[in-house]
């Protein structure tokens, strides 16, 4: 599959991030949010720490597994849910808000009942303030560890940035902060527990399925790297023991690949793509911070 193409193209609607020219999305090139959106290797730990957290919950453990194709396509459920998120951050208004309206259209369709019997349905508040919080949390906190520190400044940002696309998801309680995701954490705490589903999802993440099984040694340093971020009470709920701590190679490994990443921009990627929108060279991201505020300022000036 063209790599482009997978990153502009959700369940037959075409996404352009450069265009319309000028057209706002829920946030902009100064954002944190591209900053760490734009890194594929801080996404893909933060993505498989906040699936752990969203799997210690039953109702969000059955809905995914039963009413997805991530067993049998795991690579593909990936990719789009990978750009559900590319979208909010990095795309026009007009695209984000199709595209989130066909996912929401998409989760009235899925309710079910765990294995204990309780009902479920994916587009109860609880359960998508805790889908919600999870990604917030994973993608910050795998950048942060990963890549670069993230000020308290930026954090505080960050947080606040979230808050628009959440809601258009149907988010009821928005997180402004690290405390505010505890605080959801600590009161959900009681109905978290292990399954088998969870040791067969990082299975498919450690044996990279549907990947080149060349990179095995990378996955599994990706599967260890994303219960790393995990806190340790949930850790702990879900039985994840000694052979998930994260190995000092692990964490060169991931750290350098996340080094890479920074560094060079992938080909035609909605993070080279969205600064066109802007009148922004389609390396923006990759400059230094210095340089970005520059192009920053003369931008608003060139502005009627």
């Amino acid at each position: 599959m063209d790599p482009s193409r997978s990153q502009t193209q959700y369940m037959g609607w075409k996404i352009d991030y450069a265009n319309p020219p000028g057209e706002p999305g829920f946030v902009g090139p100064d954002s944190v949010h591209w900053r760490i959106y734009k890194n594929p290797i801080a996404l893909g730990v933060g993505g498989v720490a906040a699936v752990l957290l969203e799997f210690a919950d039953a109702r969000i453990r059955s809905g995914v597994w039963d009413h997805s194709t991530y067993k049998a396509d795991p690579v593909g459920r990936s990719r789009r849910t990978a750009i559900a998120a590319m979208v909010g951050a990095y795309g026009p208004q007009s695209a984000a808000r199709r595209v989130i309206a066909g996912v929401n259209k998409m989760h009235a369709k899925v309710v079910g009942q765990a294995p204990g019997g309780e009902p479920y349905r994916a587009l109860d508040p609880e359960l998508l303030d805790w889908v919600s919080a999870t990604a917030v949390y994973g993608f910050l906190t795998a950048y942060d560890r990963f890549v670069a520190p993230v000020s308290a400044e930026d954090r505080r940002r960050y947080f606040a940035e979230s808050g628009p696309v959440a809601r258009l998801y149907g988010v009821q309680t928005v997180l402004t902060c690290e405390a505010d995701f505890t605080a959801m954490m600590e009161r959900l705490a009681p109905r978290f527990e292990p399954h088998p589903i969870v040791d067969e999802f990082l299975t498919i993440i450690k044996t990279g399925k549907g990947q080149p099984r060349a990179l095995g040694f990378f996955y599994r340093a990706i599967a260890r790297a994303a219960v790393s971020l995990l806190p340790p009470m949930v850790r702990a709920r879900l039985q994840l023991g000694p052979e998930y701590d994260l190995r000092r190679v692990d964490r060169a490994l991931v750290r350098a690949a996340a080094a890479v990443a920074e560094r060079f921009p992938a080909k035609d990627s909605p993070a080279t793509r969205a600064p066109q929108r802007f009148g922004l060279p389609t390396n923006f991201l990759y400059l230094s911070r210095e340089r970005q505020a520059e192009l920053l300022t003369a931008r608003r000036h060139r502005s009627p």
